[in-house]
């Protein structure tokens, strides 16, 4: 038997105590949730707008490149394709929301520069470019923002599971084991106050 179980005052202050902490546990965490939440949405919201900004820019990205493959040839596009460097200025950190590591992806700008020379090229070439550095950036925020969204979707499911506990168990356990010593102790103290009324009644005679 569980000691801290017993009927004492000491036990039903500690009893007490811990339901206390139960109750402000499970605040914390529904906060924390409904937090988590709400930031969720609006990451879906933006990967959304994102998406729709990456299919546009990926159609312009295409009809640039078909024009300037009939302009200047499709194997002097692929030619000119071949120069471009791989991408090797992108960088990831981390920053902590509420307890997730949230990733943060950063690259170079400045290294999108051409690799080819405006002379020797059309307009519509550079259009291609354009948008296919837009699409970079564009893949690269996405990546990040649904990153994100699926963290805080593993966090807001361990947060639940802790909360379900709070309410479900530990609370509910606090709440019976409050209950209980209470009783018992009432029980104990009417106890002694018919005891006492009998001793009295009996020195009285």
């Amino acid at each position: 038997m569980d000691p801290n179980s017993f009927p004492t005052k000491g036990n039903l202050i500690i009893a007490k105590n811990s339901l206390a902490l139960s109750r402000q546990g499970f605040e914390l965490m529904d906060k924390k949730r409904n937090i988590l939440i709400r930031e969720m949405m609006e990451l879906i919201d933006q990967a959304k707008d994102i998406q729709t900004q990456i299919d546009e820019t990926f159609s312009a990205a295409y009809a640039a490149l078909q024009k300037a493959n009939l302009e200047i040839g499709i194997v002097f596009v692929q030619q000119i394709a071949r120069t471009v460097p791989v991408e090797e200025s992108i960088r990831i950190k981390t920053r902590s929301v509420m307890g997730t590591e949230i990733p943060l992806v950063e690259y170079d700008k400045k290294k999108n520069v051409p690799t080819y020379a405006y002379y020797s090229t059309r307009a519509s070439l550079d259009e291609a470019k354009a948008a296919f550095d837009k699409v970079k950036e564009l893949s690269i925020r996405l990546s990040m923002v649904e990153n994100t969204a699926i963290r805080l979707a593993n966090n807001i499911k361990k947060t639940q599971k802790r909360a379900n506990a709070l309410k479900n168990i530990t609370i509910p356990k606090f709440e019976a084991l409050t209950r209980d010593i209470t009783n018992a102790l009432e029980e104990k103290e009417r106890e002694e106050f018919t005891r006492l009324k009998v001793i009295k009644k009996m020195k009285s005679q």
